[in-house]
Formats: C-alpha cells, sequence, structure tokens
C-alpha cells in the first residue's frame, strides 16, 4: 500500500505465503487478516478492495495483514478449489497472531468465503472479534453461518455475485447488508466510501 509495508513469508500447508504487513501509527490492539478476491480470475492481496479494507483497518488501529494464496505472486503450491486456500488463511492467522491477540478478519468476493470459513473453523477461544465481508461469494460458494455482528457490504449492481444471492444467504441468519446504490462488484469510484463505512462499521472495540 506503501513505501512502509513489510513485505515477508510465512510457512504455509502447500509452501511459502507472501504476505504484506502494514501497522498502524501507535500500538496495535490486534490482528487484520484480509482475504482476496478469486486467484483464477486474476485476484491477488493488492487488489484495491482488499487494500481498501486493510487501510480501514490500520486506520481503527488494527495490524493488517494481506496474503497472496498458494500459487500466486510468490506464494508457493497450486489452487486448490478453495480447501486449500481456507488452509492458507488459517496458517497466515497462525503464523501472524500473537499469543491471546485480537483478530478481525475480512475478506472481498471468494476472500470473503475464506474469511467466513476460516472464522467457523478456529476453535471457540481463538473466534475473531469480528469479521467484515465485502460482495462475499454467496453464489458459486457454500458460504457458512456467520456472528450477528458481522459486517456485510454489497454493491446493488454486483454483476459478479447478484445481491439476491447474498439476501438469499442473509435472510435466514437474520443478517443485515449494506448495499451501496448503483455500485458493482468492484466499488470502482467508490472506494473511498467503502473505506469510510467499514470503518464506521467497524468501530466497535475488540473486546
Amino acid at each position: 500500500m506503501n513505501s512502509h509495508t513489510l513485505r515477508q513469508l510465512v510457512p504455509g500447508p502447500a509452501g511459502a505465503i507472501e504476505c504484506a504487513i502494514d501497522a498502524p501509527a501507535g500500538a496495535a490492539h490486534g490482528v487484520a487478516v484480509i482475504c482476496h478476491p478469486h486467484p483464477q480470475h486474476g485476484g491477488t492481496m493488492d487488489n484495491k478492495v482488499a487494500q481498501t479494507l486493510a487501510r480501514a483497518a490500520v486506520t481503527l488501529g488494527w495490524r493488517s495483514v494481506r496474503f497472496n494464496f498458494r500459487g500466486v505472486g510468490a506464494s508457493e503450491g497450486t489452487w486448490d478449489e478453495g480447501r486449500g486456500e481456507v488452509d492458507d488463511a488459517l496458517a497466515v492467522i497462525a503464523a501472524m497472531r500473537r499469543p491471546g491477540e485480537a483478530l478481525l478478519l475480512a475478506g472481498f468476493s471468494f476472500g470473503a468465503y475464506v474469511a467466513s470459513q476460516a472464522a467457523a473453523l478456529l476453535p471457540d477461544d481463538a473466534k475473531p472479534q469480528r469479521l467484515a465481508l465485502v460482495g462475499p461469494s454467496t453464489q458459486k460458494q457454500q458460504m457458512p453461518v456467520v456472528p450477528s455482528d458481522t459486517v456485510v457490504i454489497h454493491g446493488e449492481a454486483d454483476d459478479v455475485v447478484p445481491l439476491s444471492a447474498t439476501l438469499d444467504w442473509a435472510r435466514p441468519q437474520a443478517l443485515p447488508v449494506i448495499v451501496f446504490p448503483g455500485v458493482g462488484h468492484f466499488f470502482h469510484g467508490q472506494l473511498g466510501l467503502l473505506k469510510h463505512t467499514l470503518v464506521q462499521q467497524l468501530r466497535t472495540p475488540a473486546d
């Protein structure tokens, strides 16, 4: 994101995983792990929405960690249909989270699916304090039930994941969805508003 971004490799189940770490100005009150969109469709940790999620996290005092799924950038391994990618996220959490540290999990599109699955798989004493999902892949992936305070943001004009698919997933959970009117999947021209909305919604302090 800037000249202060630290690039680091951490061990993963399919080999090294490339990470990008951004620290807040003061002491971090937790770590935010950000999952990028579909690697088979050009998704990387440098995706603009993934970077926006990271910026929002840093603004709120989280240490932000973006990472490339296996086979992307300097991350070793090959695409694994989503299963291995969830394992990658869990490996990054294990490598980057300090003992007892608060965790924010976030993701965009396919990355939102991965973040939600990783959250569900973490043991009860290691669950994330907050979960933020932008344009979640609710049509092609089997999204799990998520905590009631999960932040979900979707574009009304999303032509990759229809808004109706996300509403169908959210409805049985009575889960609110924030809709950006007239906005497409990649939030073109609306990244500033997306960051502002994320900061407002996630401002409640981690317990």
